[in-house]
C-alpha cells in the first residue's frame, strides 16, 4: 500500500469489535442457507459496502479506510472463521485497487480509487488462463495498439468476481515476442463493454456462492489510459505487489479457518458424551486439540509477520509464502481434524464443519499452489543467505 492513516490500537479494537458484532449479527445466522444454495450474497456484499471493506486498504485520500495490512488481516481471520468465502469478495477487488494505487498514474488513481472505495465499482485480477496458472508469463492474452486504443484478445479463467463484478486488472501480452518473456507483458483497468463477456459460474466443490467464471475478450477496446502507469512491459512487476498482499489475505483466511475448526471441535468435544465423561477428557480427543490450537496459533504468527513486513514496505514474498503455505496447511489440517472429532455429524449439512472440510482446499491451490510456494519459499531463503 503507498500510503495508511495513522491507527492506533484503540482504533483497531473498535473497528475488529464491529466486524464481529457484524458476523454474529448478521452472517453466521444465514451462511448455510447461502452456502447450500450456493447464492450470491447481494445482501452481505452491501452490508460490507457500508462497513468500509472494499476500501479496507485503499488510502483516505481516496475515499478508503487505509488500513495496514496488520489490521487488514486480522479482519479476514475474523470474517473467515465463519464464513471464509465472503473474503474472496473483497480480496481481489482490492489486489485491483492496490494496482492502480501502487502503480496508476494520477489520472487513474483520481478517477477509480474513489468509485472502487465505496464499493460503486466493484472487480478483481485476472490472470489466469487455462493454461496458464502458476506460469503467469505463459499466458497467451494479447493487446494490440490501435491509435488511442488497444484491441485485446483472450480468455481468463478462474476470475473471482468475473460475473458479479464490473472491472478487473487485466494481464496481457502487449510484446508476444519479447524476451525474456515477462518484458512483454501489461497491466491494464478494464471495465465491461462490449467485446469483454462471463461464461457461466464454475460449479465448486466448496468456496460457494462468490462467482469464479471464465472470462472471454473478444475484439475489447479499450482507451490507452487504462493502460496503467501509461508505460508497457510493466504488467508482471505490477501484479506482484498485488500477489504478496493475495497471499497475505490467503493466509489470513487459512488462520481464520483453522481457528474457527478448532472452535467447533473445542465447544463439540466437551458436550458430546462417550462412556460416562465428555470426549475432551479422552486423550485421543486432547491430543488432536493441541496439535489443532498449536497449528492454529503458529499460522496467525506468520501471517502477521508478513503483513507487517508488507507494511514496511519490504519486500516480503519469503514471508508471504511462508504464511500461505503454513496456514492454508493449518486449514486443511484443523478442517479435518475437526471433522473427525465431530464423528458422523461432522457429515452432516445440519454441522457448520463439513462447509470447512470443503473450503480449506482452496486455500491450498489458490494464490499460487503450496508446490509453488515452496520453490518461492526455498529460493528467496537461499538468495537472502547466499555464502558468496
Amino acid at each position: 500500500m503507498s500510503e495508511t492513516v495513522p491507527f492506533d490500537a484503540a482504533d483497531e479494537a473498535q473497528l475488529l469489535d464491529a466486524i464481529d458484532r457484524w458476523v454474529e449479527a448478521e452472517v453466521s445466522p444465514v451462511v448455510k442457507e447461502y452456502d447450500h444454495a450456493d447464492r450470491w450474497p447481494a445482501e452481505l456484499v452491501e452490508q460490507m459496502k457500508q462497513l468500509g471493506l472494499f476500501g479496507a486498504t485503499i488510502s483516505a485520500e481516496y475515499g478508503g479506510l487505509g488500513l495496514p495490512a496488520t489490521t487488514y488481516a486480522k479482519i479476514v481471520m475474523r470474517i473467515s472463521s465463519v464464513w471464509m468465502a465472503l473474503t474472496g469478495i473483497f480480496n481481489s477487488h482490492l489486489m485491483l485497487a492496490l494496482s492502480i494505487e501502487r502503480f496508476g498514474t494520477p489520472e487513474q488513481k483520481a478517477d477509480w480509487l474513489p468509485k472502487l472505495a465505496s464499493g460503486e465499482i466493484r472487480g478483481g485480477v485476472a490472470l489466469t488462463e487455462p493454461n496458464a496458472g502458476t506460469d503467469l508469463q505463459a499466458i497467451r492474452t494479447t493487446a494490440r495498439r490501435d491509435d488511442d486504443h488497444y484491441v485485446i484478445n483472450g480468455t481468463k479463467t478462474w476470475i473471482s468476481n468475473g460475473i458479479e463484478g464490473s472491472c478487473v486488472a487485466l494481464l496481457v501480452k502487449t510484446d508476444p515476442e519479447a524476451q525474456p518473456r515477462h518484458r512483454g507483458m501489461s497491466l491494464f483497468i478494464a471495465p465491461k463493454m462490449d467485446g469483454f463477456t462471463a461464461g457461466n459460474k464454475f460449479e465448486k466443490l466448496g468456496y460457494k456462492c462468490i462467482d469464479s467464471a471464465e472470462l472471454v475478450f473478444d475484439d475489447y477496446r479499450v482507451p490507452a489510459e487504462c493502460l496503467i502507469g501509461g508505460v508497457e512491459g510493466q504488467g508482471f512487476y505490477q501484479v506482484g505487489g498485488g500477489l504478496e498482499l493475495g497471499r497475505i489475505n490467503v493466509a489470513a483466511r487459512g488462520v481464520g479457518m483453522a481457528e474457527g475448526a478448532l472452535k467447533l471441535a473445542t465447544d463439540y468435544s466437551q458436550t458430546r458424551r462417550t462412556f460416562g465423561k465428555p470426549i475432551c477428557e479422552h486423550q485421543a480427543i486432547q491430543l488432536k486439540l493441541a496439535d489443532m490450537a498449536t497449528r492454529a496459533h503458529a499460522a496467525r504468527l506468520l501471517t502477521l509477520d508478513a503483513a507487517a513486513a508488507f507494511d514496511r514496505g519490504e519486500r516480503c514474498d519469503l514471508e508471504a509464502g511462508m504464511a500461505k503455505y503454513f496456514a492454508s496447511e493449518a486449514a486443511f489440517e484443523n478442517s479435518s481434524e475437526s471433522l473427525r472429532i465431530h464423528g458422523a455429524y461432522g457429515y452432516s449439512k445440519e454441522y457448520d464443519i463439513e462447509r470447512f472440510y470443503r473450503d480449506a482446499p482452496l486455500t491450498i491451490i489458490g494464490e499460487g499452489t503450496n508446490e509453488i510456494q515452496r520453490i518461492i519459499i526455498a529460493r528467496q531463503w537461499i538468495k537472502r543467505n547466499s555464502v558468496t
